[in-house]
């Protein structure tokens, strides 16, 4: 394809996700079936194209003071891919292409609205409707947590150490050009690198057939080393998903612990049967709902992970436009569900066990809220401070995650270079009253 058939298909794409709300990777697999005669890598620029556009749409649309699919894509190409004006005139006016380009567009692409005049949600590319809770958790922050959710992510990977090291792992997949990752030890990562770039398709190379690694955002390899499991550990996975995290404990405690994975969605967990033997986690429960299937486990878990349903404003780099069709009605929904996770996963932790909570939302009514609320309804869970553990086991050099409390924490894309997680921990007492002193969380007393 041509660029300016490119261009005309992204503004189709975009058209079909923005006045249809229509989930991105659904119009562009819809774009892609009705036009086979496309190839790979114009598929892959056209999707860059698109979801550069959905990060910054507010900030685009102020900046060309129209926010249509047309000029969102003109935006992309003049802003932030800094185009020539020639070049993307003559694209536009190649045949299927989007048309010969307005006055109004020429006089932006010289004289572009100066966004520092915007309104601040605008500035952060976040919802308006939900500016007032994000600036009210980051405070003068704001506005560079937003930003930083608008880069590209990039291909995070897990080295699984049931079958290597990172040091072999990096060293094959040199051409896919890996990285060591900036926090943990495990982590390595492969960079995007510019509109045309394709990231590699690491799920077609031997190493991951083999189960050498697994993609994971490395702040949720992160959370999961930070859940400190250890050889003999009894834990839950209470909504284990597709079971990442499950499989990063199994690769913590070199397949030692005995980890139940559930989930109350069948979908979710199916694909965790082929992962698990992929990776060689032979010590990996799986336990389909209902939830009566785990009755008789209730206070017999040394730990329980509550990875609970959540808005995922923390992932909004990988999905910009879960960004744009996030409402108060979803919102309400994901809190009535966290409610529910954690009334219900907390019966599961034995007396002086551990209760860990996570997100991948960046929003404090779903996490901070969350957390004293509940303590609020069970005496018998104390929340600890998880500070100290993060030096060491990370280091002091490692970026550092942001807190709101002092207890639990979040990472960031701008703090951590991650997607955005929040983390929790808590513990059960033998008595159902709280101590006296709050109990610090470490590795070396779990």
């Amino acid at each position: 394809m041509r660029a300016g058939g490119r261009y005309q298909a992204a503004i189709e794409v975009l058209q079909d996700v923005l006045g249809q709300k229509t989930p991105v990777n659904d119009a562009l697999r819809d774009w892609g079936k009705a036009h086979r005669f496309a190839g790979s890598k114009d598929r892959a620029f056209i999707g860059n194209l698109v979801h550069d556009a959905l990060r910054k749409k507010s900030s685009l649309g102020w900046q060309m003071n129209d926010d249509s699919p047309r000029s969102l894509v003109f935006a992309v190409l003049a802003f932030e891919y800094k185009l020539p004006l020639a070049d993307i005139k003559t694209a536009f006016n190649e045949d299927h292409g989007p048309g010969a380009l307005t006055a109004a567009e020429k006089t932006r692409y010289e004289k572009p609205i100066a966004i520092d005049n915007a309104p601040e949600w605008i500035q952060a590319d976040v919802p308006e409707w939900v500016w007032p809770a994000f600036e009210g958790n980051f405070d003068e922050d704001a506005i560079i947590e937003g930003q930083a959710l608008t880069a590209s992510a990039p291909l995070d990977l897990r080295v699984n150490r049931l079958k290597m090291d990172r040091d072999k792992a990096l060293e094959i997949l040199t051409p896919q050009a890996a990285k060591p990752g900036l926090i943990s030890p495990f982590a390595m990562r492969i960079a995007r690198s510019g509109p045309q770039m394709r990231l590699p398709n690491v799920q077609i190379e031997p190493i991951y057939q083999e189960g050498g690694v697994e993609i994971q955002d490395e702040g949720s390899q992160v959370i999961a080393a930070l859940i400190n499991a250890q050889a003999g550990d009894k834990i839950l996975d209470f909504c284990a998903g597709g079971g990442g995290k499950s499989l990063a404990m199994a690769s913590d405690t070199h397949d030692a612990a005995k980890i139940t994975a559930f989930d109350i969605d069948k979908r979710r967990l199916a694909p965790l049967y082929q992962r698990k033997l992929r990776a060689g986690a032979q010590n990996i429960e799986i336990v389909q709902p209902p939830l009566a299937n785990l009755s008789k486990l209730k206070g017999s878990f040394d730990k329980v992970v509550l990875d609970a349903p959540c808005t995922g404003v923390g992932t909004w780099r990988r999905k910009p436009d879960a960004k744009w069709r996030l409402s108060e009605k979803s919102l309400d929904v994901r809190l009535a569900e966290q409610e529910i996770v954690l009334d219900t996963g907390c019966e599961f932790v034995r007396n002086g066990g551990l209760l860990f909570y996570m997100t991948c939302s960046m929003l404090a009514e779903e996490n901070e809220g969350q957390v004293y609320a509940f303590l609020d309804r069970h005496k018998e869970f104390t929340l600890l401070s998880a500070g100290e553990v993060w030096e060491e086991l990370f280091g002091t050099s490692a970026p550092k995650p942001w807190s709101s409390d002092g207890c639990s924490f979040m990472l960031t894309p701008a703090s951590t270079q991650t997607d955005g997680f929040f983390f929790a921990v808590m513990e059960k007492s033998s008595d159902g009253k709280a101590p006296e002193i709050k109990p610090a969380y470490s590795p070396e007393n779990t």
